[in-house]
């Protein structure tokens, strides 16, 4: 490799691999985020936190990689505009073609990588999450409840609470629970309780030897006390598009026999996150370009933008043909092939100085 393509490519690497390494920072406070939220809705256990943080982040990382690469050559560029090294590699006949070759050494094996993750550990990790998901959701602990802590039931209409459970979560003692009805509240209260699992992932909380009252939650006398030997009581449950069908899961090769539109979106999506990355890539280098006194950080904001708006038409895209709203042979190719060919054209005609006006 000539020495002045090692140059560039380390300046380029160096500069990618930073931004990286804070969108990643970033990106896992916002999945610490949800997956918490999931386990205070009793939808995730809390012994799988830091899996399911993983798994989540794999999942994100088509998402993550195409900002990181962009951003990355924005800044490495922008710094040899700024110390104005490129000018001198331009005086010398270092042009947009000359510079491709190091740039395609960065940007090649980095869409293979966003292509290996979009295509095949995004799917993975869905299903793997989804599967210690279903495994776990045949302990107590899954569904939400521990003991001296108030858990919020399905649909966010009551609390239950348990006083003490056994060691292997299986038996509990000394429950209450309060749940909502429209306008009417009901009050339950037991010694003694067991989880029952059936239909393989509906789970009900089986409560011994309690008492029930029912009643208005306005202003009324309308009350009704009952005691009973056993009442069942449903329990959280796991997110309801977490199908053994659900296509975000479902392998890659599996979605192109699929007929359902969900399928065919799905496969569009993770088709584009690589193409997008490249389209991104190409626009990077004419957007670096800048005189040693301007601002800084300004190209940068255009780049993002840039991003976002591609990515917000990628998923309104995606949601439009899961939907039917957009004829499936459309795909993504009237986001991607334009983008594709908007970058290739910027790139190439980077820097080429126009021809003079004739005059008459």
């Amino acid at each position: 490799m000539p020495k002045l393509d090692r140059y560039l490519l380390r300046e380029l690497a160096q500069a990618t691999f930073a931004a990286l390494i804070v969108l990643f920072i970033v990106s896992l406070g916002g999945v610490f985020t949800d997956v918490l939220g999931d386990i205070a809705r009793g939808r995730v256990p809390a012994g799988l936190m830091l899996s399911q943080m993983g798994l989540q982040t794999i999942r994100y990382m088509p998402m993550i990689l195409p900002l990181g690469l962009m951003i990355g050559l924005l800044l490495g560029f922008g710094r040899l505009y700024r110390d104005s090294e490129m000018p001198i590699l331009t005086s010398i006949g270092v042009g947009p073609r000359r510079l491709l070759r190091p740039w395609a050494w960065l940007v090649l094996p980095m869409v293979g990588v966003i292509a290996i993750c979009s295509l095949w550990l995004g799917p993975w990790a869905k299903r793997t999450s989804d599967e210690m998901i279903a495994a776990g959701s045949r302990n107590l602990l899954v569904a939400g409840l521990e003991a001296g802590r108030f858990t919020e039931l399905p649909g966010g209409k009551g609390v239950v609470y348990v006083g003490s459970m056994s060691n292997d979560g299986t038996q509990l003692r000394r429950i209450f629970v309060y749940r909502q009805d429209k306008d009417r509240l009901d009050v339950t209260t037991a010694t003694g309780g067991a989880l029952k699992i059936e239909g393989g992932n509906q789970r009900f909380l089986d409560l011994r030897d309690g008492f029930r009252v029912e009643g208005p939650l306005d202003a009324g006398r309308d009350y009704r006390l009952m005691r009973y030997a056993s009442n069942e009581l449903r329990m959280p449950m796991a997110k309801a598009e977490d199908g053994p069908r659900n296509p975000q899961g479902l392998p890659t090769m599996e979605l192109f026999s699929d007929p359902r539109p969900q399928a065919g979106a799905q496969l569009h999506f993770r088709i584009a996150p690589p193409l997008l990355a490249l389209a991104f890539a190409l626009m990077a280098v004419p957007l670096a370009r800048s005189s040693p006194r301007q601002a800084r950080y300004g190209n940068l904001i255009l780049g993002f933008a840039a991003y976002l708006f591609g990515m917000m038409l990628m998923l309104t895209g995606t949601d439009r043909l899961g939907s039917g709203k957009l004829p499936m042979a459309a795909g993504l190719w009237w986001l991607l092939l334009p983008l594709l060919a908007a970058g290739a054209w910027f790139y190439f005609t980077d820097g080429r100085m126009r021809r003079p006006r004739s005059r008459a």
